[in-house]
């Protein structure tokens, strides 16, 4: 294989191989699975073992927990029902969600649950997709009354209990005021949730199936799903958070028994899905394809170009770029992507070694998938080991640097 007609060089490979390698033999990251693709040229690591203390090696086909990871593909319904004009981007969602009619916002963030004011405008599919409806995970706001109530119903994933059944979390969703006015600023989490339970009211269908039949199917994503069946969990490995004190690998979610050994009550948009390197690239291919996989398409290319292009105005990232910039010590500095399409970061400025263009996101069970449109490039990084410690995101900042080096014009 000569340099001249590959997208990498083959010694910008070599030295991925060896700094992800240097990190699994840290004894750190038990195992990993890197997939670069260029054109049509993949290239694959499978390196390590699935258990912290051995076992079975990472393979190729090995199933990872894809956490916040699921948000760009599980946006990817939504836009076929906006290409189908089911779904109209400035239609209101009461129609579908009357949960969240009449809606209270509070007067401040770190005010009591009852001192509110009326939304002035009601919340739109837009202010959902693009995740400004009023609600949030906001890391900046903890402790405060609104965020001790998101934790209390169980409205986000993760926690010791699992999501309740997507009505019931309608319900107790629509109890809480806003954090802001609809439109008004960016929230992470929420509004990737219940963008699966408004598919799911608009097709009549489970959020899975529609999926399924409409992006996992055609596009061969055979191992892509909410749970894993019992014939593929010997392929998933435990999931470990870290002590971060001390290190010691504590398995936060095994894969027998596990979260993901069954089908959940709620089906996670913003983090549930479990999936493969291939079953992804193919999917991170599609979008650079302009929504065509082979000879069938997909999505229409505008709304591919709406997903992976910033959707935000400065007021509303505001507070996105705050966390970036601010929180690098909880993040492990985790990048500086300036804006945010649908589903997934873009980046608007070269603030590392990716360029202007990229678009994707990471999970904080150690995942990184991008698609970066300038160098026709794919990349996607699985690990095991979820971000209580730094030691996953230093892995995903070194493929990346180590990724952008390998391309070979």
């Amino acid at each position: 294989m000569g340099n001249s007609n590959s997208g990498f060089s083959e010694a910008g490979l070599r030295r991925l191989r060896d700094v992800l390698a240097r990190h699994v033999e840290s004894k750190r990251i038990p195992g990993l699975v890197a997939l670069v693709g260029r054109g049509e040229e993949t290239h694959v690591e499978a390196i390590g073992t699935m258990r912290h203390d051995g076992g079975a090696p990472m393979r190729r086909d090995t199933i990872f927990r894809m956490a916040s990871t699921s948000k760009p593909v599980t946006m990817a319904a939504a836009m076929i029902l906006l290409d189908e004009c089911r779904l109209r981007l400035d239609d209101l969602v009461e129609p579908w969600l009357p949960e969240l009619a009449d809606r209270q916002v509070l007067k401040r963030i770190d005010g009591p649950l009852d001192d509110t004011v009326p939304a002035r405008r009601p919340i739109t599919v837009r202010d959902v997709l693009t995740s400004t409806f009023g609600l949030g995970m906001d890391m900046t706001s903890l402790g405060t009354p609104i965020m001790g109530a998101v934790f209390e119903q169980g409205l986000t994933p993760n926690l010791p209990e699992p999501m309740p059944e997507p009505d019931e979390w309608m319900r107790r969703l629509g109890t809480l005021p806003l954090m802001h006015q609809p439109g008004e600023r960016w929230q992470y989490q929420i509004s990737s949730d219940l963008l699966g339970v408004l598919v799911a009211r608009v097709t009549g269908q489970s959020f899975e199936t529609f999926l399924r039949e409409r992006i996992f199917d055609p596009l061969g994503m055979k191992d892509t799903g909410f749970h894993v069946s019992a014939d593929k969990i010997d392929r998933l490995p435990p999931l470990y958070t870290p002590d971060p004190q001390t290190g010691e690998f504590i398995v936060w979610d095994a894969a027998e028994g596990g979260r993901h050994s069954k089908p959940p009550a709620f089906q996670d948009g913003g983090g549930g899905l479990v999936s493969t390197a291939d079953d992804y690239h193919a999917y991170f291919r599609m979008l650079l394809n302009g929504g065509m996989h082979g000879s069938e398409r997909i999505l229409s290319r505008p709304a591919v170009e709406l997903m992976t292009t910033n959707r935000l105005t400065p007021e509303q990232n505001a507070a996105r770029n705050a966390m970036a910039r601010d929180n690098v010590h909880v993040s492990f500095g985790q990048g500086q992507h300036g804006g945010w399409g649908m589903g997934m970061a873009v980046r608007t400025y070269r603030g590392d070694y990716a360029s202007i263009g990229q678009f994707g996101w990471d999970g904080g069970s150690g995942t990184s998938t991008y698609a970066d449109p300038d160098n026709q490039l794919t990349g996607i990084l699985l690990t095991q080991v979820g971000m209580s410690v730094p030691d996953p995101a230093w892995v995903i900042h070194d493929f990346w640097t180590t990724l952008y080096q390998a391309i070979d014009d």
